[in-house]
């Protein structure tokens, strides 16, 4: 759900059903602080951290972000440290305390809540799932690559011990190591670790049954279900087996040996939901048929009164899309985490030829930076959307950065937070949803999370379906 879509108050409404409901862990530290800039209206971030088990962490944090009645029009926001391999102490304190307050905010008037993060972005998830954890997180939910360290590092976290995670260096010789983590005692004190956690199930968000039975296969590696994703699903894909082919319109084209054999899924003996083409009552027959515990919905969820999307944008998505003109376009260039990825065709956004090309390339947030091995030694970050001399000199290949749009502040801008740059260059947004649409001519106008819920579910015993987001 991008960047803050799905953020507290959609997955509040949504676990108010009974349902599962599902923040997005991406970037929580850049929106906490934004948000704090732009005054936190209605209090409820600084009612959050109010709750955060460390007093002094959030006094800190408030100190630093939280401007009174908000920063004036077209000032930038203060930036937050960038994720890395180094410790360093402010970076851990605030991606704590951001989870923290999502995940509080999303639980007040309780009901299941999840939290979903990019394997891809592993610098970013120890301290993440350690914020979300101390809120009561009930589910993780990972994708975009191989989460096999994730059930160590959360049986580790629940009993606040030290936990790391390996971390991808590109370049890096054999048996050469990288790790990033967050030792909880040394950042909260260790009165704030006397209790032990309660350990959240994890979800793997997969594409084929050949990765679910590798993360199944041990112990150490086993999730706690999958999600299976098809590649009509919202957000990134996992790319097409064997070459990448592209159709007329320059998509992915996939075919049978990217359909996920759910007969083998099942007989790993875990629960598993279904993604990406499901928002229908029909879907979610479907999917029990097959097995499933139930069905994964995004985008339906993300154009509802709820999402967290800015209301601006959300209209117009669900203008064009009920006229039958917005296209949903599987970009095979967009991201610079390399993976196939979804844009909304809307004008006046960073889908547009003309306002990418206008927008100047720059890595200023960096979650899909990829550490590499400097050739002095040490290690360093590149992005194929930034500068492209900057990414060459790097070692980076030129045809790495055609096309790539910079989603960290596209998706940012897509909730109303776009950076202001002092040259007076405002960041436009990024917008991405599932390829499958049908489901809003048959959802109320003006709809909210309730009504979804209630669309997928129809007359069914809601305690024998579950239904994410």
């Amino acid at each position: 759900m991008g960047v803050g879509v799905s953020g507290w108050r959609l997955a509040r409404a949504v676990a108010r059903t009974g349902q599962l409901g599902v923040v997005s862990g991406v970037a929580l530290d850049v929106t906490l602080a934004r948000r704090l800039q732009q005054g936190d209206p209605g209090g409820h971030l600084r009612a959050a951290l109010a709750a955060f088990p460390v007093p002094a962490i959030s006094e800190r944090i408030l100190a630093r972000y939280y401007v009174h009645g908000g920063i004036a029009p077209g000032v930038p926001y203060r930036p937050v440290p960038r994720l890395g391999l180094r410790p360093n102490r402010a970076r851990d304190e605030l991606a704590v305390a951001a989870n923290f307050a999502e995940v509080f905010l999303a639980r007040r008037d309780g009901g299941p809540v999840g939290i979903n993060y990019l394997e891809k972005i592993q610098m970013a998830t120890p301290a993440a799932a350690y914020g979300a954890m101390l809120a009561g997180v009930d589910f993780v939910l990972m994708g975009a690559g191989i989460p096999s360290q994730i059930p160590g590092l959360l049986d580790r976290l629940a009993a606040h011990m030290p936990g790391e995670v390996s971390v991808t260096v590109a370049g890096a010789e054999a048996g050469e190591r990288h790790t990033v983590g967050i030792d909880p005692a040394a950042v909260l004190g260790r009165a704030a670790t006397a209790e032990p956690l309660a350990r959240p199930r994890l979800l793997a968000i997969v594409s084929s049954d050949v990765l679910a039975a590798y993360l199944a296969r041990t112990p150490e590696t086993r999730p706690d279900g999958f999600v299976v994703e098809t590649p009509v699903a919202g957000g990134h894909s996992a790319p097409p087996r064997g070459r990448m082919r592209l159709d007329d319109t320059e998509q992915p084209v996939y075919g049978p040996r990217d359909e996920a054999n759910l007969g083998k899924i099942a007989a790993l003996g875990l629960p598993f939901w279904l993604a990406g083409g499901y928002a229908s009552r029909d879907g979610v027959a479907r999917a029990r048929a097959a097995g499933a515990a139930g069905v994964q919905v995004g985008t339906a969820f993300a154009l509802c009164r709820e999402s967290g999307l800015d209301d601006k944008q959300r209209r117009r998505l669900l203008e064009r899309a009920g006229a039958g003109a917005l296209r949903v376009r599987n970009d095979p260039h967009a991201s610079p985490a390399g993976f196939p990825f979804k844009v909304a065709g809307l004008e006046e956004t960073l889908a547009e030829a003309e306002v990418y090309e206008r927008r100047p390339r720059l890595c200023d947030l960096g979650h899909l930076r990829t550490p590499y091995v400097r050739p002095e030694g040490g290690v360093g970050f590149r992005c194929p959307a930034e500068p492209v001399d900057a990414y060459l000199r790097k070692g980076g290949r030129a045809e790495e950065t055609d096309g790539r749009r910079c989603l960290c502040n596209g998706l940012v801008a897509a909730i109303g937070l776009g950076q202001h740059r002092p040259d007076g260059y405002e960041e436009q947004p990024l917008l991405t949803l599932g390829q499958d649409l049908d489901f809003l001519a048959r959802l109320p106008e003006g709809y909210g999370a309730a009504d979804v819920v209630a669309h997928l579910l129809g007359d069914a015993d809601p305690r024998g379906t579950r239904v994410g987001h």
